[in-house]
């Protein structure tokens, strides 16, 4: 009972983390209008550069994660992991609907950073703990 427990967190997992990966995309392609919400009604080229800086950056950041994410996921170091599994799945799916609302609702960008560090860096950090453990301690053969 406890495997196929484990075996149905797999599908969900990969598809908050696509979820996940989609939205940040999308944030990427239409970011302009998130910037202007994070700037008062009047603002200099210079202040909209600034933000528009800071959010490619916090965006670029985040598909780094990702992509260090998806590297344990499909390289099977964390697939069927329980602990990475729930806290994967429970962050990406909480990033989703986070994201959603920072979208819709043109947040201010700070608020990006919060959701970032919340819901990509702890997974992704425990994903590289993940890698050190099954690399870096795995015993090696005589």
């Amino acid at each position: 009972m406890k495997m196929s427990a484990i075996n149905s967190l797999v599908p969900a997992r990969f598809l908050t983390i696509i979820a996940h990966l989609v939205i940040v995309i999308t944030i990427f392609w239409t970011r302009e209008y998130n910037v202007e919400a994070c700037l008062p009604l009047e603002f200099t080229q210079e202040q909209y550069n600034r933000e528009d800086l800071k959010l490619v950056v916090g965006l670029s950041v985040t598909l780094v994660l990702f992509a260090i994410e998806l590297a344990g996921f499909f390289s099977g170091v964390s697939m069927f992991n329980a602990c990475q599994g729930l806290l994967s799945t429970g962050a990406h799916a909480s990033a989703s609907v986070a994201l959603l609302f920072f979208l819709f609702e043109q947040l201010d960008c700070t608020v990006y950073w919060w959701i970032l560090a919340l819901c990509s860096l702890l997974p992704a950090l425990l994903e590289i703990l993940l890698f050190i453990a099954v690399f870096g301690l795995a015993k090696k053969p005589l």
